[in-house]
């Protein structure tokens, strides 16, 4: 895979080019992590120390190790809480909503990181409370034109996550 061929996108040269894409991903990345500043801590499972079930291929949580949190800058969307009933209504339980971010590319290799399905975000909801989200959709098909700039190239990634329990992730 290393000597693959990489193959110049011509496509719109005519009134777009790699110059172009650079300003607008440049311009795009400064009003993200100058203007809105949304700062997230990722908790990335290292699948090799992480003591795995031989059956089952599945982890509990105090046999998942994570490699050390890295913060980074995301532009965050949570939807509205949702009242879950369970037991025939005998139960209900409140729970944030799940949390969509959107992240460049270019942001994720500068800072030498990925983000996987599995892995955890933390999220600062305020001063004092920092809410934990796992990774459900790692965003890893951003062929259509909505993660494009008009069909170019992909420039970021729509990453979806789930609420989780303190009892399944206590962070920091």
């Amino acid at each position: 895979m290393a000597n693959q061929k990489k193959i110049p996108i011509t496509r719109l040269s005519r009134f777009f080019n790699s110059e172009d894409f650079s300003l607008e991903q440049k311009m795009g990345m400064e009003w993200l992590h100058g203007d809105m500043n949304f700062t997230l801590v990722l908790f990335r499972v290292d699948k090799k120390k992480s003591d795995v079930d031989d059956v089952y291929g599945e982890a509990g949580p105090e046999e998942i190790r994570y490699k050390s949190p890295v913060e980074f800058n995301a532009l965050v969307s949570i939807s509205a809480p949702q009242n879950k009933s369970y037991a025939d209504g005998l139960v209900n339980q409140m729970e944030p909503g799940n949390m969509t971010l959107s992240v460049y590319n270019k942001h994720l290799e500068e800072l030498s990181i990925d983000i996987y399905y599995g892995d955890y975000i933390g999220y600062y909801e305020n001063e004092e409370l920092m809410r934990y989200y796992v990774v459900t959709n790692d965003g890893r098909v951003t062929s259509d034109l909505g993660h494009t700039i008009g069909g170019y190239k992909a420039y970021y990634r729509t990453i979806v996550c789930s609420y989780v329990s303190p009892n399944e992730f206590k962070g920091i």
